[in-house]
């Protein structure tokens, strides 16, 4: 490494952010870059591990002591090199991934881990300024043309990796502008949509062509979609979110939280949308769900000036450091306290909602809960509530967001038409290192296949399935497999 004794010299430091009174008057992006001589030092703290566990921690395999020694060195084309050999799309990763990766740093076991995920991000926009990012895909291609659907991070990875292959690839959106979660899930804030746009348009570059407002199963055919390419990729997601049926539910005020977020980035793009306005401006408002949906309600609801914001959590608090049922390096279920909570929100945790409660005029004006208590495994896991006697309540709010997440993709349309079966879980039925689904040329990848999870998974996700497609076209493969050496190898 560039400096072995770093670690021992440099303690973790995160880039400034712009105040919290400050930042919730807009929705840019509030997080400032390292000082060059701070990231020098930051990237110096990457120990000379004799395993780096990190590689494991990372479901893209990314090579992050090699990229970390780069940096130290400031050699930006080699890291941009290193990082961009295992991962597509470091400006996405560099800004919402939760960093399992760090999780797993071998100096987090005594030390704050090294900052993974702030190095990542700095390398990709350097690599843009110096004009580093290029298109990669070959002069001469095989004459084989493949359908992505979805251009979520899991279609956009593998309509990346199935041009860099040589294969000319359509991708299938159904909403308005490419992107999926990440144009219209991430709130900018987190993620300013310019910096979606600017990868699109490297992607243009690469000859990969995106056909907007069409529906697969509605617009096209699916079956007209499958006889004319010579490989399918499904990647829409999970998107039939987790409901609340509990009384009261048609009242109005109630939301899913994707609806309230879809619609607030599509208003900060300037893009248009026939849906009533959903706001949280002057009102009262709970959040059910604690996850980052959750906390992506949080602020935009600061930012549209709600009156109050309560983010309500049925599961109990989780601990703030780990436990000896969380051990070094797996990924830590502890407290998460994000920025959105920063700039203002009360968090409940053990609390059951029982009844939305409304007015005359069937606008929500209450919640009924109860606060619950939790009987727990000998692994200290959760396994069934009980209510607390006596704690019933009636807690005010006109605005209910719903962010308990998502269960499966849509059935209806495309999926049912194409005939392609699903699992006991209502997800594409698609073998994990197979990606192929019982339709012959039909593969399925990200959310869709293995159900909600992190970006980085979808990735991921895109990346494999690209590959599989490629040897099911090809008979072999070019593209880089997962595993991060071999990767390295190839590479360097």
């Amino acid at each position: 490494m560039g400096k072995p004794t770093g670690f021992q010299e440099f303690n973790r430091e995160l880039p400034e952010k712009t105040p919290a009174a400050e930042r919730v008057k807009n929705y840019k992006e509030f997080v400032h870059p390292y000082a060059d001589d701070k990231l020098n030092q930051q990237s110096a703290r990457c120990m000379n591990c004799g395993i780096p566990f990190c590689h494991s921690g990372c479901p893209l395999g990314n090579i992050i002591p090699e990229f970390n020694d780069a940096v130290y060195r400031k050699n930006w084309e080699e890291a941009y090199n290193i990082l961009s050999s295992t991962n597509n799309f470091p400006e996405f990763t560099g800004r919402i991934c939760p960093a399992p990766c760090e999780s797993a740093c071998v100096l987090g076991i005594n030390k704050p881990a090294v900052a993974i995920e702030e190095i990542e991000k700095h390398i990709i926009e350097i690599a843009y300024s110096k004009n580093l990012v290029k298109p990669v895909a070959p002069l001469i291609k095989t004459g084989k043309k493949i359908a992505v659907v979805g251009s979520g991070p899991a279609g956009l990875a593998a309509a990346a990796q199935l041009s860099k292959a040589g294969h000319s690839v359509t991708v299938y959106e159904r909403d308005d502008y490419p992107g999926g979660l990440l144009r219209y899930g991430i709130p900018d804030f987190k993620l300013e949509k310019s910096v979606v746009e600017r990868r699109i348009k490297v992607m243009e570059q690469d000859g990969i062509k995106f056909k907007c407002n069409t529906e697969v199963g509605k617009d096209i055919a699916a079956d007209e979609l499958v006889r004319n390419n010579d490989a399918v990729v499904l990647a829409g997601g999970s998107t039939i979110p987790r409901n609340l049926n509990i009384p009261g539910r048609e009242l109005k005020g109630i939301h899913f939280a994707m609806d309230f977020l879809k619609q607030q980035n599509k208003r900060v793009s300037d893009s248009k949308f026939t849906q009533e306005d959903i706001l949280a401006t002057g009102k009262d408002v709970i959040v059910i769900g604690g996850g980052d949906t959750g906390s992506d309600c949080v602020g935009t609801s600061n930012r549209q000036g709600a009156k109050s914001i309560k983010q309500f959590e049925v599961m109990v608090q989780p601990p703030a450091q780990r436990t000896q049922h969380m051990p070094w390096p797996t990924y830590p279920m502890v407290l998460k306290t994000t920025s959105s909570h920063e700039e203002g929100a009360d968090r409940f945790w053990g609390v059951n909602t029982e009844e939305f409660l409304g007015d005359a005029d069937g606008n929500l004006r209450a919640l009924r809960v109860v606060d619950v208590t939790w009987e727990l495994d000998v692994m200290g896991r959760p396994m069934k509530f009980a209510k607390v006697e006596g704690s019933e309540r009636e807690i005010p709010c006109q605005r209910v967001f719903l962010a308990m997440g998502f269960l499966f993709p849509q059935a209806q349309g495309m999926i049912e038409n194409m005939g392609v079966e699903l699992d006991e879980r209502k997800n594409v039925k698609a073998k994990e290192g197979v990606y192929r689904t019982n339709v012959g040329k039909v593969f399925a990848a990200g959310d869709m296949r293995r159900g909600q999870s992190l970006v980085v998974w979808a990735i991921s996700e895109g990346r494999e399935a690209a590959r599989k497609v490629d040897e099911f076209l090809m008979g072999h493969s070019i593209l880089e497999s997962k595993d991060a050496v071999n990767q390295f190898e190839q590479v360097f």
